[in-house]
């Protein structure tokens, strides 16, 4: 593999930092941005040429992409469900962001950009989603994915610019933000946990879904930037083991080794019931491989949870519409 030059956006984040990480150990030169607003700086790798930047200012993305060879492009503020009641803000973030950063890559002459996009343009499709069907968000979250995929391929079609739009669905690990109110259920159950309250499960838990252990991911998505196949393609990311949202937290209760129980609230309005994507496509192109039943993934991340501690709840980004919204989060019982 010829080294690189490369851009990760998002680099203080989960699975910004877990990228870079990656990156940096395949031999590639590494540049990072963050502004820290869901992510750390311990995150940080002292390796990674590091600059504490929001991308909704043009200058902050001219002078990041400089020289770039791949731009990995993970930032944004991934709360699907608070994209309801928040779709201003969020928006803006990721919207904002993202149509700058490919502004000043193609004004630079950036050969090859991959996104982190998100099942939730797939919406209420019928599991398992492959890549082949049309997009249909349920979500103001979903949207600003779509909305990037498409300016993303128009773009590359007049500039010249390779992409690869990776799609990866309900990524947990170590690094995960756990004191977000709204968004990564495996760290606010953990945190809740710790903290000796029950775990809330919106409505009746039978949603379904596929939970990807981050050191199954990373490694698949750090291809997407040098695998020739995967040029301008659209590829999910992420395990086959499907679970329902009970079933998940009787295993994080057990790996914890709490007799909390869960309790039950009221639906989160558009949350989609029954959610999972085909894997065959990340296997044949990316060598994607789940190497991590949801057990041992947990028990992984539970060990650095606890290393972590109890953290208090952080409410980054306030609801902006409050109506129809969860109780726990309205009255901040998180």
């Amino acid at each position: 593999m010829i080294m690189a030059k490369v851009l990760v956006t998002g680099s203080a984040g989960f699975m910004g930092s877990w990228l870079q990480d990656e990156l940096l150990a395949q031999g590639h030169e590494v540049v990072g941005v963050d502004n820290f607003l869901g992510g750390y700086e311990r995150n940080v790798n002292p390796d990674c040429d590091f600059r504490k930047g929001d991308l909704r200012d043009s200058k902050v993305c001219e002078e990041a992409v400089k020289g770039v060879d791949v731009i990995y492009h993970l930032a944004a503020y991934a709360a699907e469900g608070q994209s309801v009641f928040s779709f201003d803000m969020i928006n803006d973030i990721n919207i904002g962001s993202s149509n700058r950063l490919l502004t000043a890559a193609i004004n630079e002459g950036v050969p090859k950009l991959v996104f982190t996009s998100s099942m939730a343009v797939y919406g209420e499709a019928k599991p398992p989603m492959d890549e082949t069907l049309p997009k249909k968000p349920v979500d103001p979250y979903g949207w600003g994915k779509a909305y990037f995929e498409g300016v993303l391929e128009s773009c590359s079609n007049a500039f010249d610019l390779d992409f690869t739009i990776i799609r990866p669905h309900n990524v947990y690990g170590p690094r995960q933000n756990i004191a977000d109110f709204s968004r990564n259920v495996v760290g606010i159950f953990m945190n809740r946990i710790m903290n000796n309250k029950a775990p809330y499960i919106y409505g009746d838990g039978e949603q379904t879904r596929a939970f990807s252990y981050v050191e199954d991911a990373i490694p698949a998505i750090a291809r997407a930037g040098f695998e020739k196949r995967a040029r301008n393609q659209i590829i999910n990311v992420g395990s086959d083991e499907v679970v329902t949202v009970n079933q998940l937290a009787e295993i994080v209760l057990q790996v914890m080794g709490s007799n909390l129980k869960p309790v039950h609230v009221e639906e989160r309005p558009n949350e989609v019931k029954h959610a999972w994507c085909t894997t065959k496509k990340a296997e044949d192109i990316l060598t994607y491989k789940t190497n991590h039943s949801l057990r041992e993934g947990v028990e992984k991340m539970a060990e650095w949870a606890k290393e972590v501690g109890p953290q208090e709840v952080k409410y980054n980004l306030p609801l902006q519409i409050t109506k129809n919204a969860p109780k726990v989060w309205v009255e901040r019982l998180l």
